[in-house]
């Protein structure tokens, strides 16, 4: 079964570059994406837990990806939650894993990330919050 994927994502490029990634992968499958909060939070709202994996920029059009991370986490806490975003300071990872995001990357950390969707993408869809550390899949790693 693929991973079913939602990405909140402003710019026009990145969002193209991991859709192709994803769909190229066989393991993902991109289910709905996003470019403002606004248009985020109305996605999750109507969607539930129809995705298995959030990938959230934190600077969107309108808007910012630290209310999305909150909104993902209360719309489906099974759900991995993830930040791929620019000039990622160590204040800002903290302040995204105490919104419940599983994990965050600077998008200078491409093999960080890539190894981490690898992970992801071996294990079973809707892992537990709770449980995710005990089935391979590191919160921080």
């Amino acid at each position: 079964m693929k991973q079913r994927v939602f990405l909140a994502e402003d710019l026009k490029r990145m969002r193209e570059l991991l859709i192709d990634l994803f769909s190229s992968s066989g393991e993902f499958q991109v289910v709905g994406t996003a470019c403002t909060e606004d248009e985020a939070a109305q996605w999750l709202a109507t969607h539930g837990d129809a995705w298995d994996l959030a990938i959230i920029d934190l600077v969107l059009d309108e808007g910012s990806g630290t209310h999305v991370i909150r909104l993902a986490r209360e719309q489906h806490y099974g759900g991995l939650v993830a930040v791929l975003a620019s000039c990622v300071t160590e204040s800002l990872r903290e302040h995204c894993y105490a919104l419940g995001a599983d994990n965050v990357f600077d998008e200078a950390e491409t093999t960080r990330f890539l190894l981490w969707l690898s992970k992801v993408g071996s294990a079973q869809p809707q892992v537990p919050h709770s449980a995710r550390a005990d089935h391979g899949i590191a919160v921080r790693a």
